[in-house]
């Protein structure tokens, strides 16, 4: 039997706070029925107004929502749940840092509901079994334990930390920090998708509201893990040995997970999130990944075969004939290829030629007598007090055979690659609307970036599963 929705059970709880004087208890309980729809935006925001005032206890309004978790319902349990999440987006950062510092986790990684259908007695359409929303809870929970993990660890939560080039706590950091930093933040990030939902898993109000907390949570973090690995590509080629090996086996994670994020906008977008709220991943070419590994066994004084060198996709003269599919690093160049490089080499030698026979360049005649005389034992006398004439006329269009005598400077080029992908995140933070540069020149400082991370966006738990409301740039949530 119910009442307005809610069971006997909620209105009895409910009642009893009043009677006893504990309005924050019941408002808790308000929060976490046994109803199937994710908790009311007005519970919700009554909380986050809790934990702003000052003569409202945090370890008891913490421990009134850990208490709830314990309850035998799986709606009651996942609400729980998302309450706290929640409190930790948008409420005051007390309630952050007591779950941080306290040991009070969730402990729901045993958790079986076995119970029959739950659908709070309305017959709700897509109810789901309580033993098929197990996993979803247990994994959920996870996901909540690390992130309070992380916020020990490093004292802020990384999906409020500021974002940006100018002022991002990640972008600006030294590269003995980061290195310690990146670590903390895979792990939340991984907790986070270990959720692993499909479509056809959102099929209730209370999965749909944790799916749309973790998805502002992972646009956050992902656009946060983001700006630390363009920072650590930044510092990559001034790092020490043990450095660079542990900045290398970062950034092949990220490309993991970079993957695995994918996936999780994936089902965003299939389940009618808008697409102009999911950014688009681009991926960094090979060649970067290519020419990371070969500064490390530069460094490490390992030989590596010239069909191995990165730097003929990036920075030699032949980058466009290199960078084919042709260009195969196990078994050496394709004689196609070789040809076709050996054709752009011939043209560009034949236009420094002409360039040099023309009577309007400076020191044409030593210049040409230095070309067909390959012999002399001495330059031209117009030649003897200047450089070495290059060839290609800039300093990105090395030939490949000086390219691959000096790997860590061709190497820094192609980690420009990456840097001029920007953030993908960047619009997904912009508060005023305005665009950022986000393929500026790796030589002006790489990417271009928002400022502050201002603008996202939050359901309201009340109308359609996938309404959405603004947030303020601290998380808090505007009203």
């Amino acid at each position: 039997m119910t009442m307005a929705g809610q069971t006997i059970n909620d209105r009895l709880l409910a009642a009893r706070h009043s009677l006893a004087g504990q309005g924050l208890a019941k408002s808790v309980c308000k929060a976490t029925t046994e109803e199937c729809i994710g908790p009311k935006k007005k519970h919700l925001d009554y909380l986050v107004h809790c934990t702003n005032e000052p003569n409202v206890s945090i370890p008891h309004l913490a421990n009134l929502l850990i208490e709830r978790s314990q309850n035998a319902n799986w709606v009651v349990v996942y609400k729980s749940l998302i309450t706290t999440h929640h409190l930790m987006a948008y409420g005051n950062e007390r309630f952050m840092q007591y779950l941080a510092s306290s040991n009070s986790t969730f402990n729901l990684s045993s958790f079986l509901d076995k119970g029959t259908v739950q659908d709070g007695g309305m017959g709700v359409p897509g109810g789901r079994m309580g033993y098929d929303m197990s996993p979803f809870i247990r994994r959920y929970a996870k996901y909540l334990n690390e992130k309070s993990l992380s916020y020990r660890a490093m004292a802020f939560d990384f999906c409020k930390v500021k974002r940006g080039k100018e002022e991002g706590s990640l972008r600006n950091m030294n590269a003995d920090k980061l290195l310690k930093t990146l670590p903390v933040l895979q792990a939340q990030l991984d907790g986070l998708l270990e959720f692993d939902c499909q479509s056809n898993d959102l099929t209730n109000g209370v999965i749909n509201m944790s799916f749309m907390l973790l998805f502002r949570d992972l646009i956050r973090l992902f656009a946060c893990y983001n700006d630390g690995i363009i920072n650590l590509l930044e510092k990559y080629f001034d790092m020490n040995k043990k450095q660079a090996r542990d900045a290398l086996d970062l950034y092949k994670k990220f490309l993991v997970r970079m993957d695995r994020v994918g996936e999780f906008l994936k089902v965003a977008e299939n389940v009618g999130i808008d697409k102009g709220d999911i950014p688009d991943l681009t991926k960094a070419p090979s060649s970067l990944l290519d020419a990371l590994e070969q500064h490390l066994a530069t460094l490490e004084g390992r030989k590596v075969s010239a069909a191995n060198t990165p730097t003929q996709s990036s920075s030699s003269a032949f980058g466009t004939a290199a960078a084919s599919s042709k260009f195969d690093t196990t078994n050496g160049i394709d004689e196609q290829l070789k040809a076709q490089v050996l054709a752009e080499e011939e043209a560009a030698m034949n236009q420094y030629k002409s360039k040099v026979s023309s009577p309007t360049s400076s020191g044409a005649a030593g210049a040409s007598a230095a070309l067909t005389n390959p012999f002399l034992s001495s330059p031209p006398a117009a030649q003897a007090g200047q450089p070495i004439v290059d060839l290609f006329g800039a300093a990105s269009a090395q030939p490949a055979a000086a390219a691959a005598s000096a790997p860590q400077a061709s190497a820094t080029k192609a980690s420009d690659d990456l840097l001029q992908l920007g953030n993908p995140f960047a619009d997904m933070f912009e508060a005023s609307g305005g665009n950022s540069g986000g393929n500026a020149a790796a030589t002006a400082g790489a990417t271009g970036h928002a400022g502050d991370g201002a603008a996202a966006t939050e359901y309201d738990g009340t109308a359609s599963p996938f309404d959405w409301g603004a947030t303020d740039d601290d998380g808090s949530a505007a009203n």
